[in-house]
């Protein structure tokens, strides 16, 4: 006579995860028919509207501290875009999956989770898009040092989930909470260095800009893409990883804590 054999809670995680994420992707790239395209084209002209702005200023001078203006603009955009996805996307995150609390198996924490890395995966196509479209122009796009690009990636990737754990659950308590998230994405666009360099401003500006840990992440990024490249002073990675660290920490901590109340319709 066999039995049953049960499985493990990594296991049961993992089952969780894959069909949330099975569930996630089908909503995301099938339910709208332009998603991809917008994807693409936001960075596009977003980077447009730039190169125009930028060529009226400052004429045909476009290289930034050894690297070309349009690489260095494009890699900034694509990892502020996956902290950005973070930012906003986690916000619904708990409300979507409502309905799967029933089950026991599945908790608030896994659907942030599962949509950060959707998100990662998303972007990380889109940016290899951009790299091949960027060298068959012959334009400087693939990384010089490839395992240190990759690596920051990822740790973008990290912080914009630790991002995600904290904004979910604040957004789900306090709801008003997410329309202020909402509203600070062009200003954090802007003194994170995203589409501008901030390497010449004064000293005293820079002291309170470089608390900001997105402008450690793209700045880390764009010297894994140009080896050459001029990072802004004082920027760490040990800074960069507190932050992952200390985000993640605390968002799990919260999940922990109002499990219940996020469970709560």
């Amino acid at each position: 006579m066999s039995t049953m054999q049960s499985r493990t809670p990594w296991q049961v995680t993992r089952s969780v995860w894959h069909a949330m994420f099975m569930r996630e992707a089908v909503s995301r790239t099938m339910a709208d028919r332009m998603g991809w395209f917008w994807m693409i084209f936001e960075p596009v002209a977003l980077i447009t509207i730039m190169i125009v702005v930028r060529t009226q200023i400052r004429g045909a001078n476009k290289l930034i501290a050894n690297a070309e203006f349009i690489p260095w603009m494009i890699v900034g955009m694509m990892g502020f875009f996956l902290v950005r996805e973070g930012l906003s996307r986690s916000q619904g995150a708990i409300n979507s999956a409502q309905a799967l609390f029933a089950y026991r198996q599945v908790h608030p924490v896994d659907t942030v989770i599962v949509r950060s890395y959707l998100d990662g995966m998303l972007r990380t196509v889109v940016l290899v898009i951009f790299i091949i479209g960027g060298v068959s122009l012959s334009m400087h796009m693939f990384p010089d040092n490839a395992l240190f690009a990759l690596f920051s990636w990822i740790s973008i990737w990290l912080l914009a989930l630790g991002f995600a754990l904290i904004i979910s659950v604040s957004s789900k308590l306090v709801p008003e909470s997410g329309k202020i998230v909402s509203m600070l994405s062009l200003p954090l666009m802007i003194i994170s260095g995203v589409i501008l360099p901030i390497n010449n401003l004064p000293h005293s500006a820079l002291e309170y800009l470089m608390l900001n840990p997105i402008v450690h992440a793209l700045e880390l990024l764009r010297l894994g893409f140009f080896e050459n490249y001029h990072v802004v002073a004082g920027t760490s990675m040990l800074y960069l990883w507190l932050w992952i660290l200390t985000l993640n920490s605390v968002g799990l901590l919260m999940h922990i804590r109002y499990k219940d109340r996020l469970k709560a319709k």
